[in-house]
């Protein structure tokens, strides 16, 4: 569904883990970027139904794309820039998301 315009654009690949599995993204990437790029778009579940929910506005206004990043909740994916070594975890309802 999501393809890079620009396979690497010159900037250096930065790798990190997201449910597990690694993650090839490039400098500058933002995590919602990255992760659209690897095809996983569901980053959270409302707290309210369930329901699975991917990054909608990528500029910091909706928060459907709410993870976990090195165990700090509620971070904004779409703001967020990739950094080596990150841990990224999907955020279920039921932990804050909608606080």
């Amino acid at each position: 569904m999501f393809r890079r315009l620009e396979e690497d654009a010159g900037r250096a690949p930065v790798r990190f883990r997201f449910e597990g599995r690694e993650i090839e993204a490039y400098e500058g990437d933002t995590l919602a970027a990255a992760l659209a790029a690897a095809g996983a778009l569901s980053l959270r579940d409302t707290p309210v139904s369930g329901a699975p929910r991917a990054p909608y506005c990528m500029m910091g206004v909706c928060f459907d794309c709410l993870v976990e990043v090195d165990g700090r909740k509620n971070c904004q994916a779409c703001m967020t820039v990739v950094e080596p070594g990150m841990e990224v975890r999907r955020q279920t309802g039921g932990d804050g998301a909608e606080a």
